[in-house]
């Protein structure tokens, strides 16, 4: 079966219900109600693969991709300030993935897009994890950051009419000049040397010096400016398609699966399999392996997105789930949030995360958004994501 589909079919892919329901979610349920719940509803599963066009991944045709660079949808009115940084580390945030997903019923977001950015260091993730319980007034110290951007069908950035989706699109018009290092942030520090080279931290200035940019600064200011990436810590770029978890039955998931996959159903059972060692109580193991076999129907899948009223997270663990009242309110107008979609662990082979004791890991990353999308008055709008790890992770 192909999970693959040109621009029309990805923007169906994301089918996004109306917000009507107005009904109140209960503080406790139990874990067999959210299963059966969760099933009942409509899941899109997110897969990567190497993008076959230089063009499939620009903002003009609306991508969800993941590693890289972000494609910004909103080319000038960037996150700034502390929004760019971890604040444990104060390191700049590195781009994880973005997701497209309009609200059609929604004039201000006929155009919109999440943006996942995270530190790459454990360590921090690790004191995310505790900080994320923390409650208003109380601001949490977050390695994780979401990023919401929505734009009205006729805006200054974009034409009217829906992408060709042949590479001859053009956007209207330049976004802010970037990070010379990262791609990622706005570049608003400028190499006092060449004049030309920007930056978005001191601490990427410095890299790129140190890579390179102290020989090529005086020849770089006798001749142009330079457009390309120099950091080579990246995460490698995928674009990301979708395809309805319906499609795939249990019993013919092994004739989906390539055999050159990079996350192969026998490297997924070992993976999940070594964890419940590590697993001390039966709440956690029955968790897990309701997880696991929901997630064997395609073990590629590195996202699972479904923004429906009732849609609940498909959690690995019975510890470290939050409350409801663990969720905050939009901090912008104030409503509820709700569940939108979540991040698997999968990502990391993709991104070639070693399996090391202190390299990157997560059992998911649940990001959390405003249930009415309220519209934006700036060009970002920070969501909330909530990290659970493995039981050896948080020790």
């Amino acid at each position: 079966m192909s999970v693959k589909g040109d621009f029309t079919e990805r923007l169906k892919g994301i089918q996004i219900s109306s917000l009507d329901d107005d009904d109140e979610v209960e503080e406790v349920v139990e874990e067999e109600d959210d299963d059966s719940e969760e099933e009942d509803e409509p899941v899109t599963l997110g897969f990567l693969e190497k993008p076959k066009n230089s063009w499939s991944l620009l903002r003009q045709v609306f991508p969800s991709k993941a590693g890289g660079v972000p494609a910004w949808l909103d080319p000038i009115n960037l996150p700034s300030g502390r929004s760019c940084f971890c604040d444990i580390c104060e390191e700049p945030l590195q781009f994880l993935l973005q997701v497209y997903a309009p609200i059609t019923e929604n004039e201000s977001a006929f155009h919109r897009a999440l943006f996942v950015f995270m530190c790459p260091s454990m360590p921090c993730l690790l004191r995310d994890q505790h900080e994320q319980w923390k409650r208003s007034p109380e601001k949490p110290s977050r390695s994780v950051k979401v990023f919401r951007c929505q734009l009205p069908c006729s805006n200054h950035f974009y034409s009217s009419e829906p992408p060709r989706n042949n590479g001859t699109d053009k956007p209207s018009g330049l976004g802010v000049s970037l990070c010379n290092w990262c791609g990622t942030w706005k570049g608003d520090k400028v190499c006092s040397s060449c004049k030309r080279t920007k930056y978005c931290s001191h601490k990427h200035q410095v890299l790129h010096w140190r890579s390179g940019h102290k020989v090529d600064c005086q020849q770089l200011s006798l001749l142009h400016d330079s457009s390309s990436i120099a950091s080579n810590t990246l995460w490698p770029e995928y674009e990301m398609i979708n395809d309805d978890e319906s499609e795939y039955d249990a019993e013919m998931f092994d004739d989906i699966i390539s055999t050159h996959s990079l996350v192969s159903r026998n490297k997924m059972d070992d993976t999940m399999n070594s964890l419940l060692d590590s697993f001390e109580g039966n709440s956690d193991r029955k968790c897990w392996a309701s997880f696991q076999q929901r997630i064997a129907k395609a073990p590629e899948q590195v996202l699972r997105y479904c923004r429906n009223a009732s849609a609940k997270p498909l959690w690995s663990l019975s510890s470290g789930q939050p409350s409801v009242a663990d969720i905050p309110n939009c901090s912008y107008c104030g409503g509820p949030s709700d569940f939108e979609f979540q991040i698997l662990p999968q990502l990391l082979y993709y991104f070639g995360v070693k399996n090391d004791a202190d390299s990157l890991d997560w059992a998911t990353i649940v990001v959390y958004t405003c249930k009415a999308s309220c519209e934006a008055s700036m060009g970002y709008r920070e969501e909330f994501p909530w990290v659970q790890l493995y039981p050896t992770s948080a020790a």
